[in-house]
């Protein structure tokens, strides 16, 4: 006997293991989704942009270690080379007074010759200086030096275009300590950085240098903060106590006075601090900005795909089981989304940031915690409509569970909604942690676009002008934010059929 002819005897109810499946209005293939979604603009745009930001996530993921955050990011040391406050390098096409920030690394030594009982090792870096205006300082970084007995010692000159030879700094190698053994390790660990346009003997021999060569000059002994320009410059000519900018080449030498020929120095770094950095500027820390932004796609995307995911899970399922299960349990969740929806998100994270600190999936969970109680009142009036629908109807009659008919059934008329919703989640949940972030409840150790905006506005960047450090994040968090709307539109004739052919 056929499964109709035993539906049409009274008392026979095929079981539900036979039960076949009904499949969902206009359900589509991958292929067929896909086809349906390039062939709308804003779909178009949004793969593109998602393809991209994706790339850079990648990028990001495989390239920058994996503590960046507190190892890279929150670190000083790491960005004491870089100048602070500068804006993008590009910008020196528009401004006259920019000075390119160059970083010369030098592990071989230019010259070698002996001196007595003593090696002397120049390194030499030649810099072109251009400007009008003098660089923001000089350093000098040192790494690696070993030796067997007596302690190397480092002197660093300047000379200068017209000839002039300015002693900038010496280092002393600190010699072997009680109970050490040979050979002896300096600046493996901790590299040696110099400040030369901050030192005493630097002054010193500008000072001297301008008295022998410039008698009638009012240059005093004291430079104070003006040895950048005495270094990179004369005396001005009217008579003042300024300088003009002495343009030419540069050479920053570096000599390695060893005891012993083995002694080594593995790297010598000079630095001449421009005005302007990289793509993207640096903060007021001297950090890479370009590197922060970079780092934030993936954060982005994961807040985005954690927090909406997680929250239209719970949204939807609760919003199914009440509308379809009614009675008692309907009332418990209704309530419970009436209570959770009234309660003031922003006091209740900054007690949790203040009792369990600052955590990025601890704001992903509240912000999911506080998420999905719109997507249950929503799913749930449309369950309710479903529940007395000629399909419903027909799968209880079949005598199919309620677990079966919520799945397989219900969900399947409510899916393009709950998909739409998911992907608007997405966007709020990344304005949200920027805004929670801006106000200074992000995490310190994952750097967001929303931290970097909080950093700028604290530190006045926005009233001083420092754009570089304002408007890029503020920027990428709106076009991550259009990308998913963009989705979103073009989502819509996949996700309803009425609108594939419009009549």
């Amino acid at each position: 006997m056929s499964d109709t002819a035993r539906a049409l005897r009274p008392g026979i109810v095929p079981p539900a293991a036979e039960e076949e499946e009904i499949p969902a209005p206009g359900a589509l293939s991958l292929r067929g989704m896909a086809g349906i979604l390039l062939s709308s603009k804003s779909g178009k745009a949004a793969l593109v942009m998602f393809a991209v930001m994706i790339a850079i996530s990648i990028f990001v993921l495989v390239t920058y270690p994996r503590d960046f955050g507190t190892g890279r990011w929150s670190s000083p040391r790491v960005w004491a080379d870089n100048p602070k406050t500068a804006p993008p390098s590009w910008t020196r096409f528009y401004n006259d007074q920019a000075i390119e920030h160059q970083v010369i690394a030098l592990t071989e030594p230019a010259s070698t010759e002996t001196r007595g009982p003593a090696e002397v090792r120049d390194f030499d870096a030649v810099i072109q200086h251009s400007s009008e205006s003098a660089p923001q300082f000089l350093s000098a970084t040192i790494t690696g030096v070993t030796f067997d007995a007596r302690a190397p010692v480092i002197i660093i000159s300047l000379i200068r275009p017209d000839g002039g030879e300015i002693r900038l700094a010496n280092i002393a190698v600190t010699g072997p300590r009680p109970g050490e053994e040979a050979p002896y390790e300096r600046y493996f660990d901790t590299s040696e950085r110099v400040l030369l346009t901050q030192q005493d003997t630097a002054a010193q021999s500008i000072a001297q240098w301008f008295a022998d060569q410039y008698p009638d000059s009012s240059i005093s002994d004291t430079l104070g903060n003006r040895l950048n320009e005495a270094l990179f410059g004369i005396p001005a000519s009217d008579g003042s106590a300024g300088f003009e900018s002495l343009q030419g080449a540069y050479t920053v030498r570096t000599q390695f006075l060893a005891a012993d020929p083995a002694d080594e120095i593995n790297e010598v770094e000079v630095i001449y601090g421009g005005n302007v950095f990289g793509w993207m500027g640096t903060d007021s820390l001297g950090r890479d900005l370009f590197e922060g932004l970079l780092y934030g796609f993936p954060v982005a995307l994961l807040i985005a795909a954690m927090a909406a995911s997680l929250s239209t899970l719970i949204g939807a399922s609760l919003g199914i089981i009440s509308g379809y299960t009614g009675g008692l349990t309907d009332s418990v969740i209704q309530r419970l989304a009436d209570i959770v929806s009234n309660i003031p998100l922003l006091p209740l994270l900054i007690f949790l940031v203040f009792i369990a600190g600052s955590n990025l999936y601890l704001i992903i969970l509240v912000l999911v915690a506080f998420s999905w109680t719109g997507l249950t009142i929503l799913v749930r009036s449309m369950v309710l409509q479903l529940r007395s629908g000629q399909l419903v109807e027909s799968a209880q009659a079949l005598g199919a569970s309620k677990r079966r008919i919520m799945i397989r059934h219900v969900f399947p008329q409510v899916a393009p909604f709950i998909i739409a919703q998911m992907i608007f989640f997405a966007p709020g949940a990344i304005l949200a942690e920027a805004s929670l972030s801006f106000l200074g409840l992000g995490d310190p150790s994952v750097p967001t676009w929303g931290q970097m905006l909080e950093a700028g506005f604290r530190t006045g960047a926005l009233y001083v002008g420092y754009w570089w450090w304002i408007i890029p994040p503020g920027l990428l968090i709106i076009i991550t934010a259009l990308a998913f709307m963009l989705l979103a539109l073009g989502m819509e004739q996949v996700l309803d059929p009425r609108l594939r052919n419009p009549q």
